[in-house]
């Protein structure tokens, strides 16, 4: 934290939301409900797919994953984003600023390539059925779990050290509920020519190269769905798919729009409600998504209340 010594602003204040004080409160309780549903969907999520046998396999090892990392990436946010409604001044010191920025970064890009790596997984469980415990054994999960993490503690340390020499002299206000990188590079009054080139090279990496896996494996899905003759099949392998594009169709929308366009005080503003549904409402939405749409959940989740409550 030397640069952050050399820095003479030594905390920041989050503008959040709204400044509407009529709003506060309602946002407050809003949001909360948002977290508390969150919280208790991917809890749910990773205790089933624990404790119920038969989704121990790599779908749900990666929708497990998947839980605990939009758990992660609520928590990050949304608390103290709720401590912005009911205090006058959202005051967050240097260092935890820098925090919070690490671990959103980290908790976000681990998301888009988990996506990725669950597009994979139904790719290979749709086109080579035969082949899938092979394919998808163990020990190839494992690794790709691993690679999805490596990738995140890799761009999140990138974009962390480059915003440490970021000097912040003047504004302390950051126009945006939580610290991230274009609200603070608004502030900045040091040159940050080579923070916007890793942000757009890693965004660009860390959006585009998922995006284009997951369409691709949709592509080769979608073909196999097609030269299935029987109706029944054909509607349940859509059925497999259609929560993972549903996932994936809020989160990288709304990561897309924030971070693929130049940055600029005016998108900053529009950015914050594109940064909701990904940092808020996509964490509560996926839960529910792979739950109401997925039979397998269903089953797994009556046997479990059955054997906790009616035993």
């Amino acid at each position: 934290m030397l640069q952050g010594n050399l820095s003479r602003v030594t905390e920041f204040m989050l503008a959040g939301l709204t400044d509407k004080p009529e709003l506060q409160l309602p946002l407050f309780f809003f949001f909360l409900g948002i977290y508390v549903v969150t919280v208790v969907g991917n809890m749910g999520m990773i205790t089933l797919i624990q404790f119920s046998s038969h989704l121990h396999t790599p779908m749900y090892f990666f929708l497990s994953s998947l839980s605990f990392i939009d758990l992660c990436h609520s928590t990050v946010i949304t608390p103290k984003m709720l401590v912005n409604f009911v205090t006058v001044k959202n005051i967050i010191s240097y260092p935890e600023c820098m925090t919070q920025l690490y671990f959103f970064l980290v908790f976000g890009i681990a998301e888009c390539h988990m996506l990725a790596a669950m597009a994979y997984d139904r790719y290979v469980a749709i086109c080579n059925p035969l082949l899938y415990n092979v394919m998808m054994s163990y020990q190839v999960c494992s690794w790709m779990i691993f690679g999805v993490y490596t990738m995140a503690l890799i761009g999140a340390t990138t974009h962390t050290v480059c915003m440490l020499r970021v000097h912040f002299c003047k504004d302390d206000v950051i126009n945006h509920y939580f610290c991230d990188l274009f609200p603070l590079l608004e502030l900045s009054c040091s040159d940050t020519f080579i923070n916007e080139v890793v942000v757009l090279c890693f965004s660009a990496f860390n959006i585009f190269i998922p995006t284009l896996t997951i369409l691709s494996s949709y592509v080769f899905i979608i073909a196999s769905i097609l030269r299935i003759k029987s109706t029944e099949g054909r509607s349940k392998a859509f059925s497999t798919c259609s929560s993972h594009i549903s996932a994936v169709a809020v989160f990288f929308g709304s990561l897309a729009f924030m971070y693929l366009q130049p940055s600029s005080v005016s998108s900053m503003d529009q950015g914050k409600v594109s940064s909701v549904f990904y940092t808020i409402v996509v964490p509560m939405m996926n839960p529910l998504i792979y739950s109401l749409r997925n039979k397998d959940v269903k089953v797994a989740l009556n046997k479990f209340l059955e054997q906790k409550f009616f035993l």
